[in-house]
């Protein structure tokens, strides 16, 4: 069985599953690909580094096995700040009350309530609200005591339970992007060889380039930064965050209480619309299919919701606690993966315009390049574009411009396959070949015929760097008629 046998779906928008106790079974696991699954994620929020190997492994394991490419995403837990221990389990904030806060580890209780932010009276303000789980609960700082301690009235009562969640959406907080916990966490993910890692909360560019410094430039070629977005500042800063970055999330959880929710929808479509222009993959994230956690069909906002997000032009849809912890795993797959090919099947949602850039930007040949096997495919109804790739940029940027016809990628690199497997619409294909022009190109055309992909008569565009093994960047293209 090979990695594209293997599918039911032959979709191009990716889908992201959150592993955890639900995946575990074998069966259950191989279900999910089955119906969809492209990639995993691993949520360093939960589980230990024993949980988190074994998924590693079954993933490598069944790659192996089968063929495929699945690829693993490490999600780091990022500076998240929460209420500590509550006495009794919880109390009742009541509403008009003042309440004290300190970041003096103890018990929280109705006398004091405690919040794991260290410099909390040195980054609030007076005037400034604090969110506490999920924005159910929310209070306003009325008093600074000293660097330890303020004093917080509730305007959004109700049950205070421990180890929830706390946002700041009015604050300039000054927490570095990765904790002690986030590096050791980092440090395990490249070490078990993880394809991606999703940085949290981050804020600004410089977030994302301190993580990258990290990968080792060869590792790099394979290993990308993903940075979540579900700050006010990172949406201030999205320009300079999509340029450094190699990923984009949309992290519509945190984000949707850090600002006014109504502002979530357009927020999301703006940026997944930037990132196609710059050739960043990007992903809508949170909630897309809640409702099936606990039961085996979904709601139609949901439905919608999902749809909206392909119509977007989103690479990747991620589930979270709807696969890790739910009831329904595989049928969650399944029904995604059919919401996503009736959209796929029936909406003129394909060839995103073109962008750029500066003509002496070192980048603008390869770019014009992949963009011109597009118009190409295009005007000639090509069955396929075909790339070779060995840093992964021509797979990268052929999808960013969202072609109708089919794209596959070959590479003697095989980490960057499983990398390129979160990209819209690319199949990877491994291939050591490249024994010349006209020699490589009918190689890989007979490896399509083979897996059913092509057939005689079929138009397919190719695109390379030439000469092959050169390390140039993308500068060919190739109009074949498949005999």
């Amino acid at each position: 069985m090979t990695n594209q046998d293997f599918f039911q779906f032959d979709n191009q928008t990716k889908i992201i599953a959150t592993y955890g106790p639900a995946c575990e079974s074998e069966d259950v696991f191989a279900n999910m690909i089955k119906n969809g699954v492209d990639v995993f994620r691993f949520n360093f929020s939960h589980g230990d580094y024993d949980f988190h190997q074994r998924g590693f492994q079954k993933v490598k394991d069944f790659n192996k096995e089968h063929g495929t490419h699945i690829a693993i995403l490490a999600d780091l837990q990022g500076p998240k700040i929460r209420v500590g221990e509550v006495e009794n389990g919880s109390f009742i904030l009541e509403m008009n009350k003042e309440y004290a806060v300190t970041n003096i580890k103890q018990v929280s209780s109705a006398e004091k309530i405690y919040v794991s932010y260290d410099r909390l009276g040195e980054d609030v303000k007076v005037g400034e609200e604090i969110l506490i789980d999920d924005g159910k609960l929310k209070v306003v700082v009325t008093s600074l005591i000293d660097l330890n301690n303020i004093r917080v009235k509730v305007l959004e009562g109700g049950e205070l339970k421990s180890k929830k969640g706390v946002n700041f959406p009015n604050t300039s907080t000054s927490i570095p992007a990765m904790t002690a916990k986030d590096r050791e966490d980092f440090e395990f993910a490249v070490k078990h060889r993880a394809n991606w890692i999703a940085l949290s909360f981050v804020r600004k560019a410089e977030d994302v380039i301190a993580v990258k410094s990290m990968i080792g430039k060869e590792d790099g070629l394979y290993r990308k930064v993903i940075a979540k977005i579900e700050k006010p500042e990172a949406v201030e800063n999205i320009d300079e965050i999509i340029d450094v970055a190699d990923g984009i999330m949309v992290a519509r959880g945190d984000l949707a209480i850090e600002i006014p929710l109504e502002k979530v929808p357009l927020i999301q479509k703006e940026i997944v619309r930037k990132c196609n222009l710059k050739g960043r993959p990007v992903i809508v994230a949170t909630q897309m299919m809640e409702s099936m956690t606990d039961k085996s069909f979904p709601t139609r906002a949901e439905i919608s919701d999902v749809a909206n997000a392909v119509l977007d032009g989103a690479d990747a849809l991620m589930l979270s606690g709807e696969t890790s912890v739910g009831l329904y795993p595989v049928k969650v797959i399944e029904t995604m993966s059919k919401i996503i090919s009736q959209i796929e099947h029936n909406s003129d949602i394909y060839h995103v315009e073109g962008y750029l850039g500066d003509i002496n930007n070192d980048d603008y040949v390869p770019d014009a390049v992949c963009f011109s096997s597009v118009s190409l495919a295009e005007s000639l109804n090509a069955k396929a574009i075909i790339g070779i790739t060995r840093s992964g940029y021509t797979g990268f940027r052929v999808s960013s411009f969202r072609p109708k016809s089919k794209i596959f990628i070959f590479s003697d690199n095989k980490p960057l396959l499983y990398t390129m497997n979160l990209i819209w619409g690319v199949k990877g294909f491994y291939y050591e070949g490249l024994e010349g022009t006209d020699r490589t190109i009918e190689d890989l055309i007979d490896i399509l015929k083979k897996h059913n992909r092509i057939a005689s008569k079929d138009i397919v565009i190719n695109t390379a760097s030439m000469p092959f093994g050169s390390g140039a960047k993308t500068n060919t293209v190739k109009v074949t008629l498949v005999t």
